[in-house]
């Protein structure tokens, strides 16, 4: 009688064991199915991003339904490695800068564009170079080996039907282009504020074009793993409406926008103030009209294929991506 019981007593515990481990692989399935509402999304101290810091100080996430977590990486290659691992799940940045990831093999799709440089990026030059012609057999200090710089001074070219063979390049960041030409080490120079203000007070230099003479070209969006936009749709929603919600504060309370934005990037209102002039934030309206549907396709369409064809060009990647898997229209609509 001993052994029956004690055979049964296992009987019933293996039951029991089978019961909970059925219930427990049906809550991974519904787990497995349930959304995602936290993004972490890394970013740069970048004035145009500024409205991030709006939407998570005055509640704009929390109130859509998404909790973002803005991690501040200075860095392309730290934010492309960090979405690769996913630790996060989207950056902001250029276009083209996407497209290098694209075509570095890591999945990325597009959302929703933040700001477009609008005079925050020039060229310096010397008194004597009146035109990007002018450039030709010139020591040139650009960043050569990506970025929004190379790229936009790479457009420029393209424009005068100049090879950019023709250039004495000397690879720089646009940070120390622009030091580099205010020491006078260089003939030109790809860079930004305050570097173009610091050329302009030099007795030998100038500024002789800022990117206001190529609207679009220099374009910020934010990209993210195209596996958790598929699979959380309601959360990449949540967080475009929440930047469109951002720049109309922006648009509306100035001064309370530019306290928290200058808070959150070390800066005083007056100096992104000032910083604001060199670029144009992107609304829903604009990004609509920027983005295009997938049947009628908007200049960021365009901007994206010609990012791939320069990198490739310049063998800086080695496959084009696919434009088409690189844009989701839906989301800003």
């Amino acid at each position: 009688m001993r052994k029956i019981g004690i055979f049964a007593l296992v009987l019933v515990l293996l039951a029991l064991t089978g019961c909970s481990g059925q219930t427990s692989s049906n809550d991974q399935k519904d787990g497995q199915k349930k959304e995602s509402s936290t993004i972490s999304l890394g970013v740069a101290t970048w004035v145009g991003y500024g409205p991030l810091w709006i939407a998570q100080e005055k509640g704009f996430f929390k109130k859509n339904g998404v909790d973002v977590n803005l991690m501040k990486m200075e860095s392309n290659t730290d934010r492309r490695t960090a979405l690769a691992a996913n630790r996060i799940q989207g950056f902001a940045s250029t276009v083209d800068t996407h497209v290098v990831s694209a075509a570095s093999n890591v999945d990325v799709v597009q959302v929703v564009a933040l700001d477009e440089s609008h005079g925050g990026d020039g060229i310096v030059a010397k008194k004597e170079i009146k035109s990007i012609k002018d450039l030709k057999g010139k020591r040139v200090a650009v960043q050569t080996d990506g970025g929004a710089s190379f790229f936009w001074f790479l457009y420029l070219l393209k424009q005068e039907g100049i090879d950019f063979k023709e250039i004495e390049a000397q690879n720089m960041t646009a940070g120390d282009a622009g030091a580099a030409f205010v020491a006078n080490k260089v003939d030109a120079a790809v860079t930004w504020e305050p570097w173009l203000t610091k050329a302009k007070d030099t007795e030998f230099g100038s500024v002789l074009m800022t990117s206001d003479v190529s609207p679009g070209v220099i374009t910020s969006t934010i990209a993210m793993r195209q596996d958790f936009v598929k699979g959380n749709p309601k959360a990449v929603k949540a967080l475009v409406k929440s930047w469109f919600e951002a720049v109309d504060f922006f648009k509306t309370n100035k001064q309370e926008a530019l306290e928290i934005m200058g808070k959150a990037m070390g800066q005083s209102p007056a100096e992104l103030e000032e910083a604001l002039k060199g670029i144009r934030l992107y609304d829903q309206e604009g990004n609509q009209k920027l983005f295009g549907t997938k049947e009628q396709p908007g200049e960021l369409y365009k901007l994206s294929k010609l990012g791939a064809e320069f990198w490739k060009e310049h063998k800086l990647i080695q496959n084009e991506p696919k434009i088409d898997e690189l844009i989701d229209y839906s989301f800003v609509q």
